[in-house]
């Protein structure tokens, strides 16, 4: 039950009151409400130009807030179960990494799965961290990673007692949720903390009909990116604490690395959104996932394309679904998710989330309406009927879970050497190679590089894939350990 006043909304409230007062500004930033870079106003508007300001007393600070910031993450942290909260302006990525940085040092194990963003790998580069892998399946038919099953958690917590957390995706890109509840109850017979990238899970914590969400499912820790569907502005997100952490320490390990100068504009965002969750969220979410759930069925009467949802759950690698996540199947038309991906933005100027070698998503959240459902399906069917082709020759696996040699710290940071991509068979790679988005890497510091990993390289330029994190931007060099 909600402890707190839910129509309050302190952070902007404090900025109505400051814009009102009209204050002659000796600080920074330099623009001056607008007044020096009137392109800026052209583009942005007066008003929100004018509320880009700097930390002040009316306005609290986000590295020690004592009033209206305070009081904002205090009712964050009621509308979403949790201890406490953070506003986080650094997006999701600083979330996740203070996760793993509050519960981490130097040679301490994490347990993760290999599907993670490439977020948790910088934080282990960081920190000195040694990731042990939980192995997931994968769906041979649509080629996406699944989630961590019961017992190999169990497995791998009993062959690495002394790990201190475990990490778990929820829900995963794909819409895939884990058993937490599960899994954080076993993990803490072990002595163990609970991180959950919430990072495509704003939405759980509004409605009851969607999978668990980390906080009711007793993670010690979530990271949630609200600008995805919660609503608010891009880069802007919220860390979640349960009540084994010590809130004052995670503040510190945030304050290593987030902005001194943290974004008005991205505050009041979080500030509307999570009163706009908390006194709407239920309806509005129960609304995407019809949406959602029509946009699927819809797809699958086309052929060829293949809309998953709940009929992959098996209680186990794919314990529950988020109906809310329109993940495609493409292969099965002939074409990539990339070549469909770039299709809808090109041909239809439909842009969705992501392609991948086998699978689009497109992001179905609380702005979007039936009309732009019936666009993108009347898209698709359009593509299937001008572009179908044979798929004999198209990569059929979409996931690979490679050898780990090293500690992605000690990798990194290693002599290293670059050396054309099809020279690197059995070389142990020495940065992040991925396609962004999803953002999930094919190789992390501290791989074996195989055959099989630079086939599927390949492939991924071939078919127009953004692929990411290399020293070298074209990917034809890996650097690899000297």
């Amino acid at each position: 039950m909600k402890k707190y006043e839910q129509k309050s909304a302190p952070i902007c409230e404090a900025l109505e009151r400051f814009r009102r007062r009209r204050v002659v500004p000796f600080d920074v930033p330099g623009h001056k409400r607008g007044r020096g870079n009137p392109e800026l106003v052209d583009l942005l508007g007066k008003q929100c130009v004018g509320l880009d300001v700097n930390s002040m007393k009316p306005l609290d600070n986000l590295g020690h807030p004592i009033s209206v910031i305070k009081e904002a993450e205090e009712l964050t942290a009621d509308a979403f179960g949790a201890a406490h909260a953070f506003l986080m302006v650094n997006g999701t990525t600083s979330s996740v990494q203070t996760m793993i940085l509050s519960v981490c040092k130097a040679g301490d194990k994490i347990l993760i799965p290999r599907n993670v963003h490439k977020s948790v790998i910088n934080a282990m580069v960081l920190c000195g961290a040694v990731p042990v892998y939980v192995e997931v399946r994968v769906n041979p038919e649509i080629g996406i990673a699944l989630g961590v099953e019961v017992e190999e958690v169990r497995r791998v917590m009993d062959a690495n007692p002394d790990a201190k957390a475990i990490l778990i995706n929820n829900p995963t890109y794909y819409g895939v949720c884990s058993n937490l509840k599960e899994i954080v109850k076993i993990a803490h017979e072990h002595g163990m903390k609970v991180l959950a990238d919430e990072a495509h899970g704003t939405h759980l914590y509004f409605n009851d009909n969607l999978p668990i969400s980390g906080m009711a499912a007793g993670a010690d820790m979530a990271a949630v990116s609200m600008h995805k569907s919660g609503g608010s502005l891009t880069q802007s997100s919220i860390l979640l604490c349960g009540e084994n952490m010590d809130a004052e320490y995670v503040r510190q390990i945030i304050n290593l690395t987030q902005t001194t100068s943290a974004s008005y504009l991205l505050l009041s965002s979080l500030d509307l959104s999570r009163r706009n969750l908390a006194l709407r969220g239920e309806e509005s979410f129960e609304k995407v996932a019809r949406m959602a759930e029509y946009a699927r069925s819809e797809i699958n009467e086309i052929g060829g394309f293949y809309a998953y949802g709940k009929e992959l759950i098996d209680g186990d690698s794919v314990y529950d679904f988020d109906v809310t996540k329109l993940s495609i199947y493409t292969q099965g038309i002939g074409l990539t998710g990339i070549e469909v991906y770039d299709l809808l933005r090109d041909e239809y100027d439909i842009q969705i989330e992501f392609g991948d070698i086998g699978n689009i998503l497109a992001y179905i959240s609380i702005g979007d309406r039936i009309q732009d459902i019936e666009r993108l399906v009347g898209a698709l069917e359009d593509i299937k009927r001008l572009y179908e082709k044979d798929s004999s020759d198209l990569y059929c696996g979409e996931f690979i879970q490679p050898e780990n040699v090293m500690t992605p710290q000690q990798a990194f940071y290693t002599d290293k050497v670059q050396l054309p991509l099809h020279e690197t068979d059995g070389k142990i790679c020495a940065e992040l190679v991925m396609c962004y988005p999803p953002g999930i890497p094919i190789l992390t510091p501290g791989e074996r590089i195989t055959k099989e990993i630079i086939e599927y390289i390949e492939f991924a330029k071939e078919k127009g894939c953004s692929l990411q994190g290399t020293k070298d931007p074209t990917v034809e060099l890996i650097s690899v350990i000297k």
